[in-house]
């Protein structure tokens, strides 16, 4: 399994919820208003790319970024989540 973030910056309402949507849709939990994360099956990460891409072809920017155990482990968070 890999932790992925997904981060996004996405104009356009409809194409906006679509993107969280199908984050939810693959067990991610949102971090922040633009941000998800969790853990996938590297199958799993390609196809999220692959339907994520999809719907980017009109607006927006997406990464989807693994990020290793030991960068997760050392992560620092400051502050109160907003979500």
């Amino acid at each position: 399994m890999l932790r992925v973030l997904v981060i996004y910056d996405i104009s356009n309402d409809r194409i906006r919820l679509k993107v969280s949507e199908t984050c939810l849709d693959y067990g991610l939990d949102r971090l922040q208003y633009s941000v998800f994360t969790g853990l996938l099956k590297p199958v799993h990460m390609r196809e999220l790319s692959k339907r994520l891409k999809k719907l980017t072809k009109e607006d927006g920017h997406i990464l989807v970024l693994p990020v290793s155990a030991d960068d997760w482990q050392r992560r620092v968070s400051i502050g109160v989540s907003s979500c």
